[in-house]
């Protein structure tokens, strides 16, 4: 994800780490004791800075051409379709595919074990049912509306009616590479009752992404997503509702709260990033031997330390996608969007090392231990249909043509009320403490039990519980 420039000071941090227990037993009580007044006046200073900010909301026309003087803001329905036609054209490239062999032993630490995949096409070209699998996807309304010039899709599931039941708004927004599919099992869980509270559920695509249009201009970031998501909202009338993201659902929807607060009700996260500066690395320095020092559990401390291996060789190894994608997508996008064996091996290795790392080790890539072939398939076929791999690509380069650090958004705090249910197996840890930097209003902080990159696919029903119990909090039932 967006992890490009912290990967970079994480050594620099390292290094300081060695340098401070290289003190003395006096000079470190000094230190600790000057970190922890330090870390009290920026306590002070943050309460006192408490009052909330905003990002500039924009304008923006991605539409091919000039912007015309008017825009259709109808909302019109959307079904799923597919023809003999593009599955008879799917079989033939299938069947012209060249496999590498694997190295010995290598498993799924180069990548996707092609043994294996030849077993996932085996399944993909004799078993797999696109047909059913497209009326799977059209059991949920699907809908399209133009937002700046953009045909955006979207689905939106309603609760059955009940007496007595409050129903609240919720946009979920996913990430790369998936898609509105990875929430299909997890909307019927939050579509239920749950002692008088119910969710109306509007999943969209990124523009870009699946169904929804890509942007024909260059610069289309998280903040031109947002600002349509929140016209979208407004546009099926609603004035407040609930935020949920992972991935660059979670950058998304944290920019939609930072336009417009007053909207948003709540914000829950299964993804955050952290800030740099001093109390990131006083924690880091002092955070293994004192946690209670810099407000660390012991479950922080596992999961963090050793900090170099954990949080830089770790992202190392796994983030060699987003530097193509950073840099030139469209120069690798050409391959995956040709051929539909590279866009499988390509998106679901991420569903296998993103899902735990250990799933590396096995030949397999353990990737029917949370999905099935039948839902792995159809997230791929979602993109391959569509063509949209290399538009989803970009969204990267978009959003990391400079420095995260110095953009506006992070730059300026979240204030609306913030849940965050941090898995074990997220590619990252950010602690509450250091997730406070920024979303100053954090209700609910749960360590799951389990679970890695997509929850809502791997471990709906806890996810689902999480956001209840957030809700609740927030709604005080």
């Amino acid at each position: 994800m967006f992890l490009q420039n912290r990967i970079y000071a994480a050594k620099n941090k390292e290094q300081s780490s060695e340098t401070f227990f290289g003190l003395d037993v006096v000079k470190q009580r000094i230190l600790i004791g000057s970190a922890v007044a330090a870390g009290g006046l920026l306590a002070y200073m943050m309460s006192r800075s408490r009052k909330v900010k905003t990002i500039p909301l924009g304008e923006g026309w991605w539409g091919a051409g000039e912007k015309p003087l008017s825009e259709d803001q109808k909302i019109y329905p959307f079904t799923v379709q597919t023809s003999d036609k593009e599955i008879e054209d799917l079989y033939e490239r299938i069947d012209r595919t060249r496999y590498t062999d694997p190295l010995e032993d290598s498993r799924f630490h180069y990548g996707f074990n092609s043994t294996h995949l030849k077993k996932v096409v085996s399944y993909w070209r004799h078993e797999f049912d696109w047909k059913k699998q497209v009326a799977v996807l059209n059991q949920y309304p699907h809908f399209k509306t133009r937002i700046e010039g953009l045909d955006v899709h979207f689905i939106h599931v309603r609760p059955p009616h009940r007496e007595n039941q409050k129903v609240l708004p919720l946009m979920m927004v996913h990430g790369w590479p998936g898609s509105f599919y990875e929430f299909y099992k997890i909307l019927p869980l939050l579509t239920q009752n749950h002692d008088g509270i119910a969710f109306e559920v509007i999943c969209p695509s990124i523009p870009g992404y699946g169904f929804s249009e890509a942007s024909h201009k260059q610069g289309f970031n998280s903040f031109a997503a947002a600002r349509i998501f929140l016209t979208l909202m407004e546009r099926l009338g609603f004035s407040q509702f609930y935020l949920q993201g992972g991935d660059w659902g979670s950058l998304i929807t944290t920019n939609m709260s930072q336009m417009k607060p007053h909207c948003v009700k709540g914000l829950h996260l299964n993804m955050c990033m952290s800030t740099r500066g001093f109390k990131v690395l006083l924690s880091l320095m002092i955070g293994p031997y004192l946690p209670f020092l810099v407000g660390f559990s012991r479950e922080d401390v596992r999961r963090l330390f050793p900090f170099f291996e954990k949080n830089v060789y770790s992202i190392l190894r796994e983030s060699g996608y987003m530097h193509i994608q950073a840099t030139k997508p469209d120069t690798a996008g050409c391959g995956v969007n040709d051929s539909p064996v590279g866009l499988a091996a390509y998106i679901l290795e991420k569903f296998s090392s993103w899902t735990d790392m250990k799933n590396r080790d096995l030949v397999d890539g353990g990737l029917e231990r949370k999905f099935s072939l039948d839902d792995l398939l159809t997230n791929v076929m979602i993109y391959w249909t569509t063509g949209s791999v290399i538009s989803s690509m970009r969204f990267y380069k978009e959003n990391l043509q400079s420095n995260p650090d110095n953009r506006v958004d992070a730059k300026t705090g979240i204030f609306v009320p913030t849940g965050l249910a941090a898995f074990p197996d997220e590619l990252m840890h950010t602690p509450k403490s250091w997730a406070q930097i920024r979303y100053r209003d954090i209700r609910s902080y749960t360590f799951m039990p389990r679970g890695g990159h997509f929850p809502a696919f791997e471990e709906p029903q806890l996810l689902a519980n999480d956001i209840v119990q957030f809700v609740k909090k927030v709604e005080k039932f």
